[in-house]
């Protein structure tokens, strides 16, 4: 049954923050707390049995590992093209997920029990989970919107309300969290925020879905360019140099890619997807371009290894069942 354009709308609350107010201009730098690290606990990779999540947060491909992460309401999740692996612990809720060169940057809320302030703030891991660095705002801040430059210096994120650390709407940091300036935001024009994706090789360039289409800029978000037609965008990511993205079109879920210097669309064949079950997350392996994932709002997780020829799945409405 086709879901209704309110019903739809629902859906979109958690893929973006519509504006209630206009964006301001106001700049603002601030110091960090002091850099923490997590107390060490028991921590191990296992092999999963079967996987049941409630939620799928985000999804990447760190640069010192060689599968394909999920970000869960029940931790993290690693899947290597035909096993999947859990961790014993630290089993937090990563929103914001991204992936970096030497691990991934998230924010969230803490599994409970380990002694861990709620929310994460920003924080790092270079072990595949099993400590993180606390980069900024932990115990102050969670944020559902971060991102990241492969590199992992240059973060940003959006903030919903004001306060003395972040101006309302994109913030971004260029030395890993320690100082933070506002965006200005100039030619934006969208009622929305939503998915920040970072280009790998330039973290000065980002790009941003909203229900308006895709902006992009080359200043940080400093002025914004309206790229794509004025179509709702659920998921973008970096795929070289082009945008790989979701848009939702005469009740239609699309995957494509666009060039952000000349504007070049192009279609990539996806499995069928009902309207009420757009695309929330998207990844590219910057090792290797071909090798691409996108989940769903309904927990589906589709992966390619062939740049979108043919797909698997490896979850379907956040189940698996395994040998």
């Amino acid at each position: 049954m086709k879901i209704t354009n309110k019903g739809f709308l629902a859906v979109l609350t958690g893929l973006m923050l519509i504006l209630a107010a206009g964006c301001t201009d106001k700049s603002q730098e601030q110091k960090k707390p002091k850099q923490e690290k997590t107390t060490k606990v028991n921590y191990d990779i296992i092999q999963a049995k079967s996987i049941n999540v409630g939620q799928i947060l985000g999804i990447g491909y760190p640069g010192n590992d060689v599968a394909l992460y999920v970000a869960t309401d029940k931790g993290l999740k690693m899947y290597n093209g035909s096993k999947w692996y859990e961790t014993s612990t630290n089993q937090h809720e990563y929103y914001g997920f991204q992936a970096v060169s030497t691990g991934f940057i998230a924010s969230g809320q803490p599994q409970k029990g380990l002694g861990l302030k709620n929310p994460l703030g920003i924080i790092q891991s270079v072990n595949k989970g099993q400590t993180f660095s606390k980069l900024s705002f932990y115990g102050e801040s969670l944020f559902h919107f971060v991102g990241a430059g492969y590199s992992g210096k240059s973060l940003y994120v959006i903030k919903e309300n004001p306060n003395d650390n972040l101006g309302k709407g994109l913030n971004y940091s260029k030395d890993n969290g320690d100082t933070w300036k506002k965006s200005a935001l100039k030619d934006f024009g969208a009622d929305s925020y939503g998915m920040i994706a970072v280009q790998p090789k330039n973290d000065d360039t980002i790009a941003m879905s909203t229900r308006s289409g895709i902006y992009y800029s080359i200043d940080n978000g400093n002025t914004m360019k309206l790229i794509t037609n004025p179509v709702m965008i659920t998921a973008l990511t970096y795929s070289g140099e082009n945008i790989l993205f979701s848009s939702v079109e005469n009740e239609k879920i699309r995957l494509k890619t666009i060039n952000p210097a000349t504007g070049e669309q192009k279609n990539i064949a996806i499995p069928f997807l009902d309207y009420e079950n757009p695309i929330t997350y998207l990844a590219v392996n910057p090792k290797d371009p071909n090798q691409m994932a996108f989940t769903t709002y309904k927990n589906d997780l589709y992966e390619s290894i062939d740049g979108g020829m043919k797909w698997s799945s490896p979850l379907q409405n956040g189940k698996t069942e395994l040998e």
